[in-house]
């Protein structure tokens, strides 16, 4: 399961940045961006970006574009802290030489 959820928030300043949460594998990846042409990087997230991640994946529930197991699983993996491990082709750690 590989499911990508994206939405935009405000700062404490009123700039707009990016959160984009993926799913997959057992885990949560939060990361954030600010501007075009900027990096993404590692999100805190807070309780209103994983209530907005419940209610971004509830919106696909009827739609079946995710199943009702899937949901659940997502819930529950909301509720751990932190921004989530990194994994997959986005993140190759270096080797040590």
């Amino acid at each position: 399961m590989s499911i990508e959820f994206g939405w935009w928030n405000r700062d404490e300043e009123g700039r707009r940045y990016q959160v984009n949460a993926v799913v997959h594998g057992g885990n949560i990846e939060w990361t954030r961006h600010q501007g075009h042409h900027t990096s993404w990087d590692p999100h805190e997230p807070s309780d209103e970006d994983r209530e907005r991640l419940i209610a971004e994946a509830s919106k696909r529930v009827p739609r079946r574009l995710i199943t009702q197991k899937q949901f659940e699983e997502i819930k529950r993996l909301s509720e751990n802290a932190g921004p989530g491990g990194l994994s997959g082709r986005r993140y190759r750690p270096s080797p040590e030489l």
